[in-house]
């Protein structure tokens, strides 16, 4: 064994133990947190705005600081993009991570030198995780990949400006870098399709023993890997072992992935994003993601039944229930408060606490009142592929159609598959009778004649990639919507139509 993997054992169980106290007491560290954080922001522009010195309690800070999107937060980011200090933090951030917004353009999320450990150490302490759980650490001494954009900064009011993947990348360890793949140039370049080409290059005949990276890119990676070398990536990557994922639900791209690989490998979850790192995988017979409570975000959660309600009910995480869908707000030492990320999660356990991720708050269907959302059109996949094992697929999204030219209003599955079913028709049917299962709304409209049986539309080989290169988020950070209320992609995707 390699001086890597022998030294991560007694670091690993150094960094379980102290996990272990927080999160025995995850509500009590919460408070301490958003206590600390009220209290270091008190003298910022936004903590004068809000009152920040008369909040006492939790409920002082709800009555003072309201729910927000980034456009509602942008003037303050606008007062930073000025160079102005002690805006929504004290100082000026050491960052912002550039992200691509669906109503408010390019948004440019703080990242603070206190918050910085979150998303490092966060991510460290999920491999560290899984080294104490399972033993392995073998794979730290091979190749390690990690899928992501482009390093290369930009400056905004003289602060280093990129994609959070790219200013991760200037803070991997100095033990990691020298094992770590691909070269520095070829991480830098912006064109995603040939970065991935010059990136099986650069590793085809390395020892790779730990990749990581959005799901469906790396599926990309994998299958230009197996058409160089017309052999699974088992055998091309004799020592791979780890997989790290995030940024999407793994499970419709689970069965693809692994059949690439030619074996199974263990895989961890890890739940990352641009305003801060929320959660990671730390058992592997558990998909439960453990909510990270000490490292300087303060959670609130929404019922998301509730979120577009005028005064929404908001609850700390003592106050959650098991199995209930929320929006996730999250409050932190980057600056950002009473700030909605999109997401919704529920929680399964709360001893300790671990959350699954259900969708975006956004990213729904319904155009007929049945409000169906990512998990449920993803389980209902899941479900059928299970009936119909001879059937793969690449990726597929959900869209209504109100008005079709024939027959009744209808969802509409647009589905790339790599293997087909041998009855598409019997495997539209179990696919609808799994999501009436799934959603009881949509189970009252198909009984009442209102909606018709969902309708399948398979797209061409490689037509999601074609549609992501069409608007210009190929690779990196970007994932494709997994269902959306109106047509706009719906459109798109049938130039790609079989």
């Amino acid at each position: 064994m390699g001086i890597r993997s022998v030294l991560s054992k007694p670091f690993a169980a150094f960094v379980v133990r102290e996990q272990r106290e927080w999160e025995q007491k995850a509500p009590d560290y919460q408070h301490k947190t958003l206590k600390n954080l009220v209290s270091k922001a008190s003298n910022t522009v936004f903590g004068n705005d809000h009152g920040f010195k008369d909040i006492r309690t939790y409920d002082d800070f709800k009555k003072q600081v309201p729910v927000r999107d980034y456009e509602a937060l942008k003037p303050y980011v606008e007062k930073m993009l000025t160079g102005q200090n002690d805006v929504l933090w004290p100082g000026k951030p050491a960052y912002f991570a550039k992200t691509s917004g669906t109503t408010s353009g390019t948004k440019y999320i703080p990242i603070t030198k206190e918050s910085i450990p979150n998303h490092i150490n966060s991510a460290r302490n999920a491999i560290l995780n899984y080294v104490h759980e399972t033993g392995n650490a073998k794979f730290l001494d091979g190749k390690l990949i990690f899928l992501s954009g482009s390093p290369v900064l930009d400056q905004k009011a003289g602060v280093n400006t990129g994609r959070l993947s790219g200013i991760v990348n200037h803070h991997v360890p100095g033990y990691l870098r020298t094992n770590q793949l691909p070269s520095y140039a070829t991480n830098c370049m912006e064109d995603w399709e040939a970065k991935v080409d010059k990136i099986v290059e650069e590793t085809i005949d390395q020892d790779m023993t730990l990749i990581s990276g959005i799901p469906p890119w790396v599926q990309m990676y994998f299958d230009r890997i197996v058409e160089k070398r017309q052999m699974p990536v088992k055998d091309v990557f004799k020592n791979f072992s780890l997989f790290i994922y995030g940024g999407v639900n793994f499970e419709p791209y689970r069965q693809k992935l692994f059949d690439t690989i030619g074996k199974k490998v263990d895989s961890v979850e890890t739940y990352p994003a641009s305003e801060g790192f929320i959660a990671f995988q730390d058992k592997q017979d558990d998909p439960g993601l453990l909510l990270l409570a000490n490292s300087g975000i303060f959670f609130e959660f929404i019922p998301a039944d509730e979120y577009f309600n005028e005064t929404p009910t908001r609850l700390s995480l003592d106050q959650v229930e098991l199995n209930t869908n929320y929006a996730l707000i999250i409050n932190s030492n980057a600056g950002l408060w009473g700030y909605s990320i999109g997401d919704t999660v529920k929680f399964i356990s709360k001893d300790p606490y671990k959350l699954l991720v259900t969708g975006r708050i956004k990213h729904f269907i319904s155009a007929f009142g049945e409000h169906v959302i990512g998990e449920e059109v993803e389980n209902a996949m899941k479900k059928t592929l299970e009936s119909f094992p001879e059937a793969d697929i690449v990726e597929f999204t959900v869209a209504p159609n109100v008005t079709p030219e024939k027959g009744l209003p209808r969802h509409e599955w647009y589905i790339e598959f790599s293997k087909m079913p041998a009855d598409i028709t019997a495997f539209k049917s179990s696919l609808d009778s799994s999501l009436q299962k799934l959603n009881s709304y949509y189970f009252d409209l198909i009984s009442g004649n209102i909606l018709e049986q969902l309708h399948i539309i398979p797209v061409k080989k490689n037509a999601f990639i074609d549609y992501m290169r069409s608007i210009g988020k190929l690779g990196g950070q970007n994932k494709l919507p997994r269902l959306s209320n109106d047509r706009k992609m719906a459109e798109e995707l049938l130039k790609y139509k079989e």
